[in-house]
């Protein structure tokens, strides 16, 4: 019995989801999303809830059952409220800005790195050394935020390169003489 899968996803206001044979399709206010369901689950919606429930009780069902769920709920999320993947950038004369569709990043090579912002992603670059990812799609997002990040992952002695804000890196310590 997955405890994810059996709970329903809500609808809230100024969502509309629509179930066309296999495709989940979720519009709001950030956008618009579509979900191709697994056949393992079968998917309705009714009474402003999406529920879902296996077809049988074969371990892939019941594992697609409560993916299926959660996929769902962050499609919702994301048409309604959205995501935002937050990186900042670490090091001396490392910095970003956004000109047009395009993320230019300086990070210590010698050149710049042109970055093209996809159609359903925005990015902000509040200080030159904080770029805020977002989208509808959370997948997107951070698929989005993690090219960016792999341009100068931190290293571990200072610290320098681009990380997620909320992550911490290990440092080591230096060689001794």
């Amino acid at each position: 019995m997955s405890r994810i899968g059996k709970n329903p996803v809500a609808i809230p206001n100024g969502v509309q989801a629509t179930l066309a044979g296999q495709v989940l399709n979720v519009s709001g206010g950030k956008g618009k999303l579509s979900l191709a369901v697994s056949p393992e689950v079968t998917v309705s919606v009714a009474d402003g809830a999406v529920t879902v429930a296996p077809n049988d009780d074969s371990t892939r069902a019941r594992a697609m059952w409560g993916t299926t769920r959660a996929l769902i709920n962050n499609m919702v999320t994301g048409v309604s409220a959205g995501f935002t993947r937050t990186l900042e950038i670490n090091g001396v004369g490392y910095r970003a800005a956004v000109q047009g569709r395009t993320l230019q990043l300086q990070l210590g090579y010698s050149h710049d790195i042109p970055y093209p912002i996809p159609q359903d992603i925005q990015i902000a670059c509040e200080r030159p050394t904080l770029i805020a990812v977002s989208g509808a799609d959370k997948q997107r997002v951070g698929q989005v935020a993690a090219e960016i990040r792999s341009y100068r992952p931190p290293e571990p002695y200072k610290g320098k390169g681009i990380k997620y804000a909320e992550e911490t890196i290990r440092r080591k310590e230096g060689k001794k003489k």
